[in-house]
């Protein structure tokens, strides 16, 4: 006759192990959920997303100003290079300097900002290699009185139009 004693201890046995699997998993997956919550920036938030909305009516008054002055661009992006030729259908003076800022939509770690010198409408320098995807490019003279904006799209079509109005 068998007694109590003589059953193997439970986890010996197959169902206790298989009971704890389910809740063990779930352990497991909500660690690496907070893991990587934690160690990613979301940078699709904005900090201060109130002075950004407050900026958006200057925004506009620098798109009007380009207007204005009916500039258009013409961007080609090239292996570590960018050039910009720029150029006013009203004379105006064109600046010494453009501010360009390259904008990823989902990857705000990507983003460049720099400055081309430039002579006779025509702009250049370095430019750190930007992955494929859509880009939203931005345009400006130093001073900030007029604004170029669009898009571009890498590697299909790395040379885009700007005008002011324009959004492509």
């Amino acid at each position: 006759m068998k007694t109590l004693h003589d059953s193997p201890p439970w986890y010996r046995h197959r169902w206790p192990w298989l009971l704890m699997a389910g809740p063990a998993v779930v352990v497991v997956a909500g660690i690496v959920t907070t893991w990587i919550a934690v160690a990613t920036s979301d940078g699709l938030v904005a900090d201060d997303y109130y002075k950004q909305g407050l900026a958006v009516n200057q925004k506009l008054a620098r798109v009007e100003a380009a207007a204005a002055l009916r500039l258009e661009a013409r961007l080609r992006l090239a292996a570590w290079r960018i050039e910009i030729g720029l150029a006013s259908a009203a004379a105006a003076p064109l600046p010494a300097r453009l501010r360009v800022t390259l904008a990823h939509p989902t990857r705000g770690g990507e983003d460049q900002k720099l400055v081309l010198a430039g002579e006779r409408g025509v702009y250049a320098g370095p430019l750190a290699a930007l992955g494929p995807g859509r880009w939203q490019v931005a345009i400006e003279d130093e001073a900030g009185t007029w604004r170029l904006a669009g898009s571009v799209q890498l590697p299909d079509a790395p040379v885009a139009v700007f005008t002011a109005g324009s959004t492509r």
